[in-house]
């Protein structure tokens, strides 16, 4: 391991964050990591160390709703400050290593016109595709529909109809891309879930559905977010069916995707759309560093308000929803640590899968 590898693997502490000599140590920690990445490939992994969920400085941001009132300005001010001064660092470093780099490739890749032609090396199917696939052939064996829905979507079908308060957080504009004009009422969808509405709208019961896609939210793009994902969302509505027929669907879910030890539990958790609604765990038999469990989606069972938007008001009727996403069950199914990967083209990501994901 170079060592620029081991400085970046050996972070600071987590600082308080109302100690300003220990956010100035986690700052320096991250600038001499960043300086001591002598190529992108160990920049990526100072990058991951400084600036990545598990970073101190983003572990102390945090922090910072646990404070007091009156502490939450200094404190967002300090580590605002440092995180500043830690991507503009970041920055400069890549730049001047994507420059390197660049120069490099060039002198490497010179085409000498006189030697024989090579043959191309064949291209690959992009992983999120063929994971999307296989989820999509999980449910359709099991006899269910796979539905779809426009990914311009009007604002009752993406919350109104959803069950989302008029001043629900998720309608801001921090969150959800709205298209002009305003009085249109046009919005980037923000998950697959109106495709619920639609297909309830379109079908006759019972429906049982999958809608996979992809969604857009105002994320910054980082390790673990990207503002233009993918998610597949589950849907069924029948005669008395209840939690347990939704436990049963994501246990056998889950043991197709990670094998036969495959476990999965459910938290009390909030979702405008399902009442009750649960968070997801899934036990991982095959992860990086041991078996443990690990956070994959929500579900829950269908609110009464969604089904009468959808017009079905007969109380024998009654459903589940569920909902994943397709770039985080491939970080953790297949160990990919910076979603970045996922998103920048290189063949070699892709062709690195195989023919199976």
């Amino acid at each position: 391991m170079s060592e620029s590898s081991v400085s970046a693997a050996e972070t600071p502490p987590v600082p308080h964050p109302l100690d300003e000599a220990a956010v100035e140590q986690a700052v320096t920690a991250a600038l001499e990591a960043f300086e001591a990445a002598d190529d992108l490939e160990q920049l990526k992994a100072a990058r991951l160390a400084h600036t990545g969920d598990r970073a101190p400085i983003v572990l102390a941001n945090r922090q910072i709703k646990d404070l007091e009132k009156d502490q939450k300005k200094q404190a967002g001010k300090l580590l605002g400050a440092a995180r500043g001064r830690i991507q503009k660092a970041l920055a400069a470093r890549t730049e001047v290593l994507e420059a390197e780099h660049a120069e490099r490739m060039l002198a490497e890749e010179t085409v000498d016109v006189t030697a024989a032609p090579r043959r191309r090396s064949l291209g690959a199917r992009h992983p999120i595709s063929r994971l999307q696939e296989k989820v999509s052939d999980v449910f359709t064996a099991m006899g269910w529909e796979i539905a779809e829905g426009p990914e311009l979507e009007s604002e009752w079908f993406n919350f109104d109809a959803l069950n989302f308060d008029p001043d629900h957080p998720a309608r801001e504009m921090q969150d959800t891309f709205f298209v002009e004009p305003a009085e249109a009422h046009l919005v980037l969808r923000t998950h697959t879930s109106p495709v619920q509405i639609r297909s309830l709208l379109t079908r006759k019961l019972p429906v049982y559905v999958l809608a996979p896609g992809k969604v857009f939210r105002t994320d910054e793009l980082d390790a673990t977010h990207t503002p233009v994902f993918h998610q597949f969302e589950g849907l069924a509505v029948d005669k008395g069916l209840t939690m347990a027929d939704l436990k049963g669907t994501l246990e056998h879910f889950a043991r197709a995707m990670f094998g036969p030890e495959a476990a999965i539990r459910l938290r009390p958790s909030f979702f405008p759309f399902t009442e009750p609604s649960a968070e997801m765990d899934v036990w991982h038999p095959h992860a990086k560093g041991g078996p443990q469990w690990v956070e994959w989606g929500g579900c829950g069972m269908v609110h009464p308000n969604v089904l009468a938007a959808a017009g079905i008001k007969d109380p024998e009727y009654t459903g589940f929803a569920f909902g994943m996403g397709v770039e985080r069950t491939l970080m953790f199914r297949n160990e990919v640590p910076d979603m970045r990967d996922m998103i920048e083209g290189d063949i070699r990501f892709s062709a690195q899968f195989g023919m199976e994901v």
